[in-house]
């Protein structure tokens, strides 16, 4: 995977909290906040999710057995 850069813009206090934490856990800062926003995604796509589920889930909701799932689709 080619590998590209990216420049954010920190104060100093903000840079020194995100050094000291990514030296605290042994690993640098590109990783720690390329990580760290990777998996704040995937949240914020997780959640996303579960309102669309749930949004469903209120316009019809009836529940099945896994049983009942089983004899109606297999």
């Amino acid at each position: 995977m080619a590998s590209s850069t990216i420049t954010i813009r920190l104060d100093t206090d903000e840079k020194r909290l995100i050094g000291d934490y990514a030296i605290a856990y042994g690993t640098t800062i590109s990783e720690f906040v390329r990580r760290t926003v990777l998996e704040y995604l995937e949240d914020q796509l997780d959640l996303q999710a579960w309102y669309e589920a749930k949004r469903e889930f209120d316009r019809d909701p009836e529940t099945l057995t896994a049983e009942e799932i089983a004899e109606k689709y297999l």
